[in-house]
């Protein structure tokens, strides 16, 4: 079992390289996409181990177990247009956790509870959810003691302030969010609405900065302003690239300066999708500000690199 002062080491923006997962439901809408291009073009920080594809619900997808198997393809797609297919992809759960007591079988939950035994607190893997949190709380369930070996970033609820917390990813899974958050795994949350809500980027910034650039950049490219197109109708528009935000977390430095967090007891995700409060929990990190200019710079460096490195 961790002592506080591990975990709180744990938390801390890490130093040096380090080995990522994530934890995507790529189809779902472009900021995905975006999250794992900026994974896979900082090879300088980011050492990818594995892409696990989540499973979500809408007008995109019939069901959980389509949008997850959408994601999963997309995930592969995406990875070939970059030119790195030879990163491990495993398919996720095909529904939400039934309970708070039943992990849900798939190969992204095996190869999480697997992987994460090969690392230890001094060395953790750290693990980022940008989607319901289903993958990530079934390998608690299933092999409980990956909650001293991993930190989990989760791009989900929304900030204390918001007036509810009916945010995509966690109101998809409360059970599971609750799961993760009730684990005392270390964790760092970067809420939607109040927080991550800022990154945003708009047409005409990513034609100068994308177009011409490399076939993702291109996909990139047209696949938001066919969205911020359809969306806007003609008028001004922007569109939130918030996923981008969990893989932004890990890259952030005292040089950068791209995000501010603090400590603050882990909140109760309620199925009546408001957060409660207990100041006697475990603590975790909140992420309170994205330095917008300063991701989105970073961001687009690392898409539109004079030179890539091969996944090591």
């Amino acid at each position: 079992m961790l002592t506080e002062t591990q975990r709180a080491r744990m938390m801390e923006c890490p130093k040096g390289k380090i080995d990522m997962v994530l934890d995507t439901d790529t189809y779902n809408e472009i900021d995905d996409q975006y999250a794992i291009s900026y994974a896979i073009h900082a090879p300088e920080k980011i050492r990818v181990q594995a892409f696990y594809a989540a499973p979500f619900t809408n007008q995109r997808s019939s069901g959980p177990a389509d949008g997850m198997e959408k994601s999963y393809h997309e995930i592969k797609k995406v990875l070939k247009l970059a030119g790195k297919e030879g990163y491990p992809v495993f398919r996720g759960s095909e529904t939400y956790l039934p309970d708070e007591k039943t992990p849900v079988p798939s190969d992204a939950m095996r190869d999480l509870a697997e992987r994460a035994m090969k690392y230890s607190p001094e060395h953790p893997l750290y693990v980022v959810s940008i989607a319901a949190i289903t993958n990530i709380a079934s390998a608690l369930l299933a092999k409980p003691e990956i909650s001293d070996r991993i930190v989990v970033i989760w791009v989900g609820c929304h900030a204390p302030h918001w007036e509810d917390n009916y945010e995509f990813n966690c109101r998809q899974d409360v059970a599971a969010a609750r799961v993760v958050f009730d684990s005392g795994v270390p964790l760092v949350m970067l809420p939607a609405q109040g927080t991550v809500s800022c990154f945003t980027t708009t047409g005409p910034e990513l034609e100068y900065w994308l177009r011409g650039k490399n076939p993702l950049c291109e996909y990139l490219l047209d696949r938001t302003l066919e969205a911020g197109n359809e969306n806007g109708k003609g008028k001004p528009w922007s569109r939130v690239i918030w996923d981008v935000t969990g893989v932004g977390w890990l890259m952030n430095d005292e040089n950068k300066q791209l995000m501010r967090d603090q400590t603050v007891p882990r909140p109760i995700p309620e199925y009546s999708h408001h957060l409660s409060w207990d100041f006697r929990r475990t603590p975790c990190k909140l992420v309170y500000h994205i330095n917008r200019d300063g991701l989105l710079n970073d961001l687009f460096r690392h898409l539109a690199p004079s030179e890539t490195a091969d996944p090591e």
